[in-house]
């Protein structure tokens, strides 16, 4: 006869232990274990190894036909290019962000957008109630007819998507849906079992549907992992000073790692369609130690600028404050300056900031770092016009990065005339940090005597 087994399921990860943990092993969560009981599973000694049980019929590849989800605009142009062109019918995606960052604000001006090009909207209110969405709509100027409900069973919910079929359907949160016999809301197997039922709903009924997820405190979605497997697009949106970033981790119908850039305003968020234009804003013209770095973010090219300051330091051993940036990679660059170019920097503090808050892990943002220190110690200020990217070898070798022309085109659509850049771009470049002052203070020199 076959026993009912009961195990412990972390809450915050997934992790499954033979008995309840003080502390989670894999996520250091703490009284974060769940009991979970499994029913026996039915079996037979008869008919082979197997039960008797035979295989599904099998399907060529070849005899696929092929089909192109149709998409529909969310009126968000950020919103599209992160999702890769528009919701797809029948598509789940899930949200993730920190409390109060503007996913709800977000999702409430999609629904208003719908539902004023004449489709219909579902919106699921866990979290709050009508009357505080009704304020916010107020306050964002929402006046289309959004239907909504606070009935939060999985259930429901379903029989809702396949009786009126809307054409999107969001849930603030996930965590807040409730399925039959499966433990308290927002439990591990509560989250695992109403998302795979809200998505079989959606492809049944072909409604875009948005998940609304919880993050922890290291800024993952809340729940098991399996969730996101089970979903077709997964996007977090992120703070950076007052703008907010929307990336893509996992897109089934698009590209993943796309960006979009929106800043928080009392209307709502506002797609930034020019992020280079917005990061360069309060650039100061004419100083050492500002450079203009070509840089690519998931697939996005972008401008920013790195800043550097070299000061007398006070203390025996100099420091090195290093924000945005990969401290080690800037170290490596320091080091190159010191040895392939003679620069003294032992008795000076050096700070390097990428400005604007934005933080990207990006080698081809060395040789800025490396022009940066040097306008900035020796009090010479780069010229206006010129846009750096590239990656700074220990000889002092400037290396090729991707999406080189993508930054290329990026950098002269905004206006910079001047790259100075890896070789091989497009048919020029310079190959050592070296080679980059001498072309740039060179150059500036020659226009000056003209």
């Amino acid at each position: 006869m076959a026993r009912v087994s009961t195990k412990y399921t972390c809450a915050s990860c997934g992790y499954q232990a033979a008995k309840p943990m003080g502390r989670c092993p894999n996520c250091s969560a703490w009284n974060s274990f769940e009991e979970v009981v499994s029913a026996p599973t039915k079996s037979s000694s008869f008919g082979g190894a197997y039960g008797g049980v035979k295989g599904g019929k099998l399907t060529a590849l070849s005899t696929v036909g092929r089909r192109e989800e149709p998409r529909t605009p969310s009126g968000v142009p950020e919103l599209d290019r992160v999702l890769g062109g528009g919701l797809v019918a029948g598509g789940v995606t899930l949200i993730g962000g920190e409390p109060g960052i503007g996913k709800s604000t977000l999702l409430l001006q999609v629904a208003d957008k719908l539902a004023k090009d004449g489709k219909s909207v579902l919106y699921v209110a866990g979290e709050e109630s009508l009357e505080q969405i009704r304020l916010r709509a107020d306050r964002l100027g929402v006046t289309s007819e959004i239907q909504m409900t606070r009935d939060t069973r999985a259930e429901h919910i379903a029989a809702l998507l396949d009786e009126h079929k809307p054409a999107l359907c969001i849930v603030d949160s996930i965590q807040t849906v409730q399925i039959e016999g499966e433990g308290v809301a927002g439990g591990v197997a509560q989250v695992r079992e109403a998302t795979a039922m809200l998505t079989r709903a959606a492809k049944e009924s072909g409604t875009s549907t948005v998940l609304v997820g919880h993050v922890t405190k290291e800024g993952t979605v809340a729940g098991p992992k399996v969730m996101e497997h089970i979903v077709d697009t997964t996007v977090f949106l992120e703070s950076v000073g007052q703008y907010r970033l929307l990336r893509s981790v996992k897109n089934r119908f698009g590209q993943a790692g796309e960006l979009g850039v929106f800043e928080m305003r009392e209307s709502g968020l506002v797609a930034i369609e020019n992020p280079s234009a917005a990061f360069l804003a309060e650039r100061p013209v004419g100083v050492p130690g500002s450079v203009v770095a070509a840089t690519i973010d998931g697939q996005r090219p972008m401008l920013l600028e790195v800043q550097a300051l070299a000061a007398k330091t006070p203390y025996p051993n100099p420091r090195r404050v290093v924000v945005g940036l990969d401290p080690r990679r800037v170290d490596v660059v320091l080091a190159v300056l010191e040895r392939r170019l003679d620069l003294t920097l032992g008795g000076l503090d050096i700070f390097v900031n990428l400005a604007g808050g934005m933080k990207v892990p990006d080698p081809g943002l060395d040789l800025a770092v490396a022009l940066a220190v040097y306008s900035a110690v020796v009090g010479k200020a780069l010229p206006s016009d010129v846009a750096v990217f590239g990656e700074v070898g220990l000889a002092g070798e400037v290396r090729t990065v991707t999406s080189a022309l993508r930054r290329a085109e990026e950098a002269r659509r905004a206006g910079y005339a001047r790259l100075v850049m890896p070789p091989g771009v497009e048919g020029a470049g310079v190959g050592s940090v070296e080679d980059a002052l001498k072309v740039l203070w060179q150059t500036s020199r020659e226009r000056a005597a003209k």
